[in-house]
């Protein structure tokens, strides 16, 4: 019996880590990249044969495709790819530079271009694949301390409904993933109350299910999702006196 195969991209920790987990408990034949060897190591040991790890840096194109080419040689192309790399950094208005958003945006925006420029050639040809792309919420609008981070997850957003309209009549299926608060070591920065904050098996499981269903966007919570996309039809105005208001600024 043939099974599913995913690539999963930033599985070290946090939500790729999760999601590794949760496929390969469903029976999905998992390869897990990101650069932290040991604990990509220490996860395939947890799911023998069902999770492989596979080292990588995403904003090295030519070790994607490198990456790319030994999971064909092993099992066949990959079904999914779910495009999961991403750091964040808090910047002040104070200090920020553009090297500070240059660094953000290779890893969160050129490092998923990296993996799409990989393996979508090879799923147009064959007119079957997947790929699930995660940006976040807070590419909705602007926020507080996101300026790096928001501008990246705001291009990441723009980029992938761009490239819907050219995928939607293939037998492609591109997804957008994004999640609100989750409980990660990337959030475990923050220095400030996270509304809504889930944990890492709690994303883990509403990714699987958006999956399943195939529907372009997963966003989690429902709820605080929502209450973002109101306030994004708010007047600046009112916008920016309301979330001003809510977290201090």
């Amino acid at each position: 019996m043939v099974t599913e195969r995913v690539w999963i991209i930033g599985a070290s920790s946090g939500i790729g880590a999760a999601l590794a987990e949760r496929l390969a408990g469903d029976g999905k034949e998992v390869w897990a990249s990101a650069r932290s060897v040991g604990k990509l190591e220490a996860l395939a040991g947890k799911h023998p044969g069902y999770i492989h790890a596979l080292p990588l840096d995403v904003t090295d194109k030519a070790a994607v495709q490198a990456a790319l080419a030994r999971i064909e040689s092993a099992c066949g192309p990959p079904d999914t790819v779910v495009l999961n790399a991403g750091t964040h950094q808090p910047v002040a208005a104070k200090d920020f530079t553009a090297d500070g958003l240059r660094q953000v945006m290779e890893l969160n925006v050129f490092g998923v271009a990296n993996g799409i420029e990989a393996v979508l050639p090879g799923m147009l040809e064959r007119d079957a694949g997947r790929i699930a792309v995660v940006a976040s919420v807070a590419g909705y609008q602007g926020l507080p301390t996101s300026a790096y981070y928001g501008a990246s997850k705001a291009a990441l957003i723009n980029m992938i409904e761009s490239l819907r309209f050219d995928l939607r009549r293939t037998g492609v299926v591109l997804q957008l993933v994004n999640p609100g608060f989750v409980r990660t070591p990337l959030t475990d920065r923050n220095e400030f109350p996270m509304p809504f904050l889930i944990e890492a098996d709690e994303a883990a499981a509403a990714i699987a299910r958006g999956l399943e269903v195939g529907r372009f966007e997963i966003a989690f919570p429902t709820v605080f999702v929502w209450l973002l996309k109101l306030l994004g039809l708010l007047p600046y105005r009112a916008y920016f006196a309301l979330v001003g208001r809510s977290t201090g600024k």
